[in-house]
């Protein structure tokens, strides 16, 4: 994260400030790397995460990949679909208002498309004064933060969710879009690169590439006529993750690692 947002500072200096993570401490670092020296074994939430592991502790400690569960799907016959009856392109970003989104390239994407078949809405916390944003897209309409049943409503009311991310874990509101019925664009720095299947329940875009968010949000609105049948295919993806699954794979993963370390020792 530190390496990757400072290449961020560098390439996008006028968006440093909303790069909080570039300040950590070097102790808080440190501590990380202590935690994972100590693990007997490090559940990821996706293989994003997995690759950060330093290999050296990829050799000696066992790891896995273990996906978050996705929220019930959710089916709205009042709200599902409205924005398409003005054959109109609704995108939504939800998460803080940062370039470790990819904020930035978001923003930059948007100068590229014609923007009188597109409407941009972002939800989340501002890092900077509202101006600021406003100087680099000024047409996006904002929404602020709200409770995670609040946020499921807005996501019904749009038709694609947009995450640029530079760097993140695994970023859970891609799979609260898909259970609303939304495809992605997103990078697979968001950790959720095994959402995506081309052209069915999105795209996946490389890492400070706004031209390339630009062509796949055009080829949204070229194909606005696939949307209804994107979106059951995303519920269905949606689907396929539980929470369930999840606590089953992490606790069966320390149990086997558990064994193992026993019949070794």
């Amino acid at each position: 994260m530190r390496r990757l947002l400072a290449e961020e500072a560098e390439r996008t200096p006028t968006w440093e400030p909303t790069l909080e993570s570039t300040r950590e401490s070097e102790e808080k670092l440190i501590r990380k790397e202590k935690e994972l020296a100590l693990a007997n074994c490090i559940s990821c939430p996706s293989e994003f995460v997995l690759q950060s592991i330093p290999a050296e502790i990829r050799k000696k400690t066992p790891c896995q990949i273990a996906a978050f569960g996705s929220p019930q799907n959710i089916r709205n016959s009042s709200l599902l679909n409205a924005s398409r009856q003005n054959e109109k392109l609704k995108l939504l970003f939800v998460g803080s208002m940062s370039q470790r989104k990819g904020l930035a390239d978001l923003f930059e994407a948007m100068k590229l498309i014609n923007s009188s078949q597109i409407s941009l809405s972002i939800l989340g916390q501002p890092s900077m004064p509202m101006g600021f944003y406003r100087s680099h897209c000024p047409d996006f309409k904002y929404l602020p933060p709200r409770s995670n049943e609040a946020v499921r409503e807005v996501m019904l009311e749009h038709d694609i969710l947009v995450l640029p991310s530079i760097v993140e874990g695994r970023a859970l509101v891609q799979q609260e879009a898909l259970s609303c019925g939304l495809p992605l664009i997103v990078t697979k720095n968001a950790g959720g690169e095994d959402l995506i299947e081309e052209e069915g329940t999105g795209f996946v875009v490389s890492i400070r590439k706004p031209d390339e968010i630009a062509e796949k949000i055009d080829w949204f609105v070229r194909n606005l006529k696939k949307m209804d049948e994107m979106s059951e295919l995303c519920r269905d993806k949606a689907r396929q993750y539980q929470w369930n699954d999840y606590a089953r794979s992490v606790i069966s993963f320390c149990l086997r690692t558990r064994s193992k370390s026993t019949d070794i020792s």
